[in-house]
């Protein structure tokens, strides 16, 4: 909350936002990606990589990349973006493939083009003049996303800031008040056929709020969508930046990651399914103790009656040819009892994908319509 989110030490005249400001300007950037959900994102002058990081657990993301001078500082925090064993335990249903780049804002390269949103958070007032003038056509008119977002500092909040003088970092080539930063963005905007709107973060203790938030942001829209990918791409064909990273993650949408998935899940079904049945032929096998062939149906489809219509005996096979059953040692679960499964259906989609994708991965029946699982009931009887 911006009222609550700075606290002033009497004593020292030490101003603190809560969170730190860098926290709420990347809680700024997913707060814009949960509401617009964008697919493909980038982010300029990405550094340690920790927005990236925080944007990889948004679900709408598809494609998210990074671009930098600081090839050195990218290689060192780059380990982050790479997929976890739990990624390949559990891959996402979504694609995502995050790629990091070392170059410069100023230069044009086809690898950024086609995103949704681009983040320049703190980014151009490291800018040389040069940097800085190439800028807004690199951006707004090359690379030319859906959205683009610029954070810089205020320099009326300066004061404010203890040991301060000329500029908060010494790599800034300079700091603009908000009608300077507002000029050069309505400029851009206008240029290039984008809205601006203008907020900030990091509210001015009681007292001082004429100088406006410490961290000022554009909010740049652009005002009719057009896909620049193809075009741009075909004209600037040689590239500028050089990848320095790349990571894949595992995805049910590769059909490898979900063969694996739905052939775990029907082993595992199966499991279930083949304890439970032994555990029902357990207790009937203990209540009337006898020494009968180990082969049982479940009881409903044993008690039929003969006055069944065409309709119902239709039905009634049907259903019965869902049910698992145990023929001696072996366990049959027909493949439609598999499909039934909430998880198994929502992986597969279609009785004929489970099919295709369980080939020769699971023991099936000759004919291929029913799960075939091998279980002694002697071994199964210390588990019951």
């Amino acid at each position: 909350m911006m009222s609550m989110n700075l606290q002033k030490d009497t004593f020292t005249g030490t101003i603190n936002f809560i969170p730190p400001l860098y926290k709420q300007r990347y809680q700024f950037i997913k707060d814009l990606v949960i509401k617009y959900k964008p697919k493909k994102v980038a982010d300029l002058g990405c550094a340690d990589c920790t927005l990236l990081w925080m944007l990889k657990f948004c679900n709408c993301i598809e494609v998210l990349a990074g671009l930098d001078i600081r090839e050195n500082v990218m290689r060192e925090k780059m380990h982050k973006l790479s997929p976890l064993p739990g990624d390949y335990l559990q891959p996402s249903e979504r694609s995502l493939t995050v790629t990091l780049h070392h170059g410069s804002v100023a230069h044009k390269d086809p690898c950024m083009l086609g995103f949704d949103l681009v983040t320049c958070i703190e980014l151009i007032e490291h800018l040389e003049a040069t940097e800085l003038e190439k800028f807004p056509e690199v951006v707004f008119d090359f690379m030319a996303p859906a959205m683009v977002v610029i954070s810089t500092p205020n320099s009326e909040f300066n004061p404010l800031l203890p040991g301060v003088t000329l500029f908060r970092h010494s790599d800034h080539k300079f700091e603009w008040d908000r009608a300077q930063f507002q000029r050069w963005a309505i400029d851009a905007a206008t240029r290039y056929d984008y809205t601006v709107e203008f907020t900030g973060l990091g509210t001015p203790p009681p007292g001082t709020e004429d100088v406006g938030f410490c961290t000022q942001i554009g909010v740049f829209m652009r005002k009719h969508l057009k896909n620049t990918e193809t075009v741009n791409s075909e004209t600037h064909t040689q590239h500028a930046y050089k990848t320095v990273f790349k990571a894949v993650y595992p995805s049910l949408k590769d059909e490898k990651y979900l063969q694996n998935a739905v052939v775990n899940a029907v082993i595992f079904e199966a499991e279930i399914i083949k304890r439970r049945l032994l555990g029902d032929f357990k207790s009937e096998h203990m209540e009337h103790n006898d020494n009968t062939e180990m082969k049982v149906q479940f009881q409903p489809f044993m008690r039929c009656s003969k006055n069944l219509s065409l309709a119902e005996t239709e039905k009634l096979a049907a259903d019965r040819s869902m049910e698992p059953f145990i023929d001696g040692n072996t366990v049959c679960i027909p493949l439609v009892k598999i499909f039934s499964i909430p998880k198994v259906n929502q992986l597969c989609g279609t009785f004929e994908k489970l099919s295709k994708l369980i080939a020769g991965k699971v023991a099936l029946s000759s004919d291929g319509s029913a799960v075939i699982v091998i279980s002694t009931y002697e071994n199964e009887e210390q588990d019951y």
